[in-house]
């Protein structure tokens, strides 16, 4: 401050909390109760007409739940919320809130897909105030906000997508469908690191958050749950993509099956758990001798870590040894796995291919291995073995805890409790 030098101040106005009235309005009809005085009671479900999206979803959609949908640019998640939409629009109202898309490219994609939207509602607006006004004024049953990035409140002067936008327009979507008891679904985009929308700003504030996974060269595309107020986590649902959209996969153990003419050394087949589904996984090993002083040890769908592990356990309790060799491991299919229950068949698969052996056909092996040598149960070890049966299996090897207790027609099952007893059946036969 100097003589003589005028400086610019800006009047301060009233400070004023837009959630002001709300909170007040809450506190004035919150009441203290106790929890065994709650009667407990099942969710309404309502049905989208997709098996495979219910299964993710726990069976349906719930009434005022905020889903979260995500995956990368181009793998389907506009194309299956529109199947959805038309097919829901027939018996409830739905509206499709645009902010990428103009309508007469949706109409265009819904003309291709052979989808019936005449009793779809179309909203192309990323103004948050109107677009709540509008959800206030039709208060429909579904809501689908493509995609909140673009969305954004005239209360902030960030620009649209920025972290500040985001949570503050989910948030405000948030309360009017706990309010109003509307499904709301917000598509939403990844980063460059995969994760939604930045550093988890939306995973905490919805009830069920969906990833999209796939190849964008392949048809085929999984939906998983990695959060679901209303219902299992790590769920998962299989389409192909089709010209006519997505479509359901009916046998989605049949994806990750290779269909070889003659048995190859270094496959085996194991069985995985997704959530409350056993899927039947082709686990390709190739050992190869390396022609470097550092061998390759690479993973395709496999935590790599765990490969080293499962190597030096080969190495001190069943005398293979590949620290000359390069081993690669991938699971057929593209799915990611990440329970220990296929450590064993990742073992038996690098031995097939070590000593250019094939398996059995028909064999499908599970397990978990320890550091000791020892092969471990794992959840679900009835259930694996009977989708095994069911798909034409006819031996398994299995830990000894998880051996049925009756038998299973058509499955011979072999249960191990060591390591070296699987690899020593292995060569017996």
């Amino acid at each position: 401050m100097a003589w003589n030098t005028l400086v610019e101040s800006i009047a301060e106005t009233a400070n004023t909390n837009r959630y002001a009235n709300k909170f007040e309005s809450l506190a004035a009809t919150g009441q203290l109760q106790k929890l065994s005085t709650v009667q407990a009671a099942d969710v309404a479900r309502q049905p989208t007409g997709i098996t495979e999206f219910d299964r993710v979803l726990g069976g349906g959609l719930v009434e005022g739940g905020v889903i979260l949908i995500g995956g990368d640019p181009g793998i389907g998640k506009s194309t299956l919320l529109l199947q959805v939409l038309c097919h829901l629009g027939k018996s409830s109202q739905a509206i499709y809130v645009s902010g990428e898309e103009s309508p007469q490219q949706i109409a265009m994609r819904a003309k291709r897909l052979g989808l019936d939207a005449s009793e779809l509602d179309l909203l192309a607006e990323i103004n948050l105030e109107k677009i709540l006004a509008t959800l206030q004024s039709n208060q429909p049953n579904i809501a689908v906000i493509d995609s909140i990035q673009t969305v954004y409140s005239e209360a902030l002067q960030s620009a649209p997508g920025s972290v500040a936008q985001v949570r503050e327009c989910s948030a405000q979507l948030t309360r009017l469908a706990k309010q109003l008891g509307i499904t709301v679904i917000l598509v939403g985009h990844v980063t460059k690191e995969g994760a939604l929308a930045g550093p988890r700003v939306l995973e905490h504030i919805v009830d069920t958050v969906l990833y999209f996974e796939g190849d964008q060269n392949s048809t085929f595309r999984l939906i998983r749950a990695f959060k679901n107020r209303f219902g299992a986590v790590n769920e998962i649902g299989v389409f192909a993509m089709t010209e006519k959209g997505l479509r359901e996969v009916a046998n989605p153990s049949a994806l990750f099956l290779s269909h070889h003419e003659t048995q190859v050394a270094g496959s085996c087949i194991t069985v995985t758990m997704e959530g409350t589904r056993p899927l039947l996984i082709e686990i390709q090993a190739l050992v190869d001798e390396s022609h470097t002083s550092a061998p390759k040890r690479l993973c395709v769908g496999v935590e790599q870590n765990r490969l080293a592990m499962l190597l030096a356990v080969l190495h001190r309790h069943a005398g293979v040894a590949c620290f000359d060799q390069d081993v690669f491991i991938n699971a057929v299919g593209g799915v990611k796995i990440s329970e220990p229950a296929v450590d064993l068949s990742i073992l038996i698969a690098i031995s097939s291919s070590f000593k250019n052996k094939p398996l059995e056909p028909k064999l499908i092996v599970f397990g978990e291995v320890g550091l000791a040598g020892e092969v471990r149960p794992v959840q679900g070890g009835l259930v694996r073995l009977k989708e095994a049966a069911k798909l034409g299996f006819t031996k398994a090897i299995v830990p000894k805890a998880n051996a049925p207790k009756t038998k299973i027609e058509g499955l011979q099952v072999y249960a191990v409790e060591r390591l070296e007893q699987a690899l020593d059946h292995i060569r017996q036969h």
